[in-house]
């Protein structure tokens, strides 16, 4: 795994890889989104099209990351982009957008589709990138599955 202070804030180093999944695991809990298992996480992290997190050099700790999932062809969608509330608004969001969006214009082919669902908070972070709302033409839509 190489590290690259390109476009980090200072104090953070960029990783252009996933957290292993036990820090995938906690910072998604620790940033408001859903908790998952150990099967769960290791499927995101070892499954994902591409990948980063971002490391506080002081304390080693990761406090942001996000990943790409996708076939490689055309579609892609933009899933996991978490910070830590106490590293928020200090820019580690732009920093994994810009490497998410980055990797994805380099590797994919000609007029990729890049998606993602934005909750309320990253709303006005995902629109700085060029997101916008598809409804009406389309809207995202969720099946939840319940398992005994």
């Amino acid at each position: 795994m190489t590290r690259a202070a390109v476009g980090a804030p200072a104090g953070y180093e960029l990783v252009p890889d996933l957290p292993d999944v036990a820090e995938y695991r906690r910072l998604r809990e620790r940033s408001g989104l859903s908790p998952k298992d150990d099967a769960q996480a290791r499927g995101a992290v070892t499954g994902s099209w591409a990948g980063c997190h971002v490391v506080h050099a002081r304390t080693s700790s990761v406090v942001a990351m996000g990943r790409v999932i996708g076939d490689g062809g055309w579609y892609f969608h933009l899933a996991d982009i978490a910070t830590d509330p106490d590293h928020q608004g200090l820019g580690l969001g732009s920093c994994v957008m810009r490497h998410l969006l980055g990797v994805t214009d380099q590797r994919s082919p000609a007029h990729p589709y890049v998606i993602l669902l934005a909750d309320p908070p990253g709303r006005r972070l995902y629109e700085r990138f060029g997101f916008r709302e598809s409804a009406p033409r389309s809207v995202g839509m969720v099946r939840t599955v319940v398992t005994p």
